[in-house]
């Protein structure tokens, strides 16, 4: 029911996201979705790219007066850097700009420079790093930012953390307020919610800046206040865990996806893995002591923080770059640097969450439904006092 796409390269005119089956009616507040666009460029590690962007995103359709009417959104966000590259990607075949190309020839290994290359019949790969780039993530946040502001209508909110980076790892869980705390704070370098922590991780980003490497690690999003009856165990593909391990994974650079206690519960026994049910009365709600599960049993929610894990890779652009082979010469050669990162694990968090916002609202408008904000409140009302008779 609620889609999207993104279009636009890396260093193209700009970026273009594109939202459909929102309900009419929705508060669009574009100071938060610009202020998630923001989120998105912070980070202990980041490179010179974000001196040069401010993102911000403009409206060209679905949202008039200040809120969604029920027709496709339609959002641009500029790419100022598009001024150094208007020759080199040119959208016209001008004799002018032939000798100012800047092709790319020596593919970097794990990118998708030489896949790409190879898929598309390219001997200049500079046209699949542009669409590769993980610049594209900026249209899912700005797109992932109104799935947000549709779910924090029915009281849920999303937010991410670091809980690893390269060798250091947080050894505890966070709370809820701990994340909101850390989230807050734009000073954050690393968004750790642990400020011991945090500082061996920013040293931990040092040390592969001297060695002219980079470093990966891992992001957690937590999905609070999630109501129960998402998503459905009755065919594979609407399982939610798996739809939301598959968007995880579509970020650019994340290898491997969890929920919950996922790779911990692989290694221990049922007794140990599995969440006591209680009845809370005052509440009227059956609780879990324990999140294990992450919030997701048999592919529905179950009314806990739905809890998803990233686990990101090394950027592959290295300042000292790999051996690779010349796509037209075929000669052993450096791999090409790129003006990049060397960390980007906050980032990943901030597009992780903007794609557990996007698959949550199309559950969550897959259950209930409404062309209007109005008539989806009003179904969601009517569900939550079901679970209060149940």
């Amino acid at each position: 029911m609620l889609k999207f796409v993104t279009a636009g390269e890396s260093h193209g005119q700009a970026l273009v996201a594109w939202i459909s089956g929102l309900p009419a009616g929705v508060p669009v507040d574009f100071g938060f979705i610009n202020g998630e666009l923001h989120r998105r460029q912070l980070g202990y590690g980041r490179g010179g790219r974000q001196k040069i962007e401010k993102d911000h995103a403009e409206a060209l359709g679905g949202v008039r007066h200040g809120h969604t009417i029920g027709a496709p959104v339609a959002l641009r966000i500029e790419n100022r850097d598009w001024s150094n590259w208007e020759h080199a990607l040119a959208v016209e075949d001008r004799p002018e700009d032939r000798d100012q190309r800047r092709p790319l020839t020596a593919p970097r290994p794990g990118h998708a420079d030489l896949a790409g290359a190879l898929k598309f019949g390219f001997h200049d790969a500079r046209y699949i790093l542009e669409r590769a780039s993980a610049r594209e993530t900026a249209a899912r946040v700005a797109a992932g930012a109104f799935a947000k502001l549709l779910l924090r209508e029915f009281g849920c909110d999303i937010l991410s953390h670091v809980i690893a980076v390269g060798h250091i790892r947080l050894e505890r869980a966070a709370t809820w307020a701990e994340i909101q705390a850390v989230c807050a704070n734009l000073d954050s370098p690393l968004r750790c919610v642990d400020p011991e922590t945090e500082l061996r991780m920013k040293q931990e980003v040092d040390h592969v800046l001297r060695a002219g490497d980079s470093v990966g690690g891992i992001f957690e999003v937590v999905a609070h206040g999630v109501p129960p009856g998402l998503g459905s165990h009755a065919q594979w593909d609407t399982k939610l865990d798996g739809r939301l391990a598959r968007a995880v994974m579509s970020i650019q650079a994340v290898k491997a996806a969890e929920i919950g206690a996922g790779v911990a519960a692989a290694m221990s026994y049922g007794s140990e893995v599995g969440d006591e049910i209680q009845y809370d009365a005052a509440k009227r709600r059956f609780v879990r002591p324990t999140n294990r599960a992450g919030g997701l049993e048999g592919g529905i929610t179950n009314g806990e923080d739905v809890v998803v894990r990233g686990y990101l890779k090394p950027i592959s652009t290295l300042r000292r770059p790999l051996g690779t082979a010349d796509l037209v010469s075929k000669q052993p050669i450096q791999a090409a640097y790129e003006r990049s990162d060397v960390c980007v694990v906050p980032a990943g968090g901030v597009a992780g969450e903007a794609m557990t916002a996007l698959i949550l609202a199309d559950a969550l408008l897959e259950k209930f439904g409404g062309d209007s904000l109005a008539e989806t409140r009003r179904n969601f009302d009517g569900y939550s006092r079901q679970l209060d008779e149940f």
